[in-house]
């Protein structure tokens, strides 16, 4: 006798995926929002409570878009961390263009002779 409940076509992972957020606990999402709201802060710096209040209104939006886009928590997870290290890239990159030409001349070159 088979013990499989599952008929022809029907596949398990589809289940888990479409409830993958019920299972996934409310202060959980609080924490990536956090996480969230932190990057932008690091790279939106805005003064007053005005400019953190819409920080975290962005922040919010943001989760929530990818929240009810993902089509399973890995992905929820993927796309957050996606973002977030294009930001950090982003930020890097334009620091890095904005150094003035000799701040290069601080730093040793490996391929100089050591004095």
């Amino acid at each position: 006798m088979d013990t499989n409940n599952c008929g022809p076509g029907q596949a398990e992972p589809a289940m888990d995926t479409a409830d993958w957020r019920t299972q996934l606990p409310l202060d959980y999402r609080q924490r990536i929002v956090n996480k969230i709201l932190d990057a932008l802060k690091r790279h939106l710096p805005v003064p007053g409570q005005e400019g953190w209040n819409e920080l975290r209104k962005i922040a919010v939006r943001f989760e929530e878009k990818i929240y009810t886009g993902a089509t399973s928590q890995s992905d929820y997870l993927r796309k957050i961390s996606l973002k977030m290290l294009t930001m950090e890239t982003k930020t890097q990159t334009a620091l890095a263009n904005n150094l003035p030409s000799n701040s290069a001349g601080n730093s040793k070159n490996p391929q100089d002779p050591a004095d």
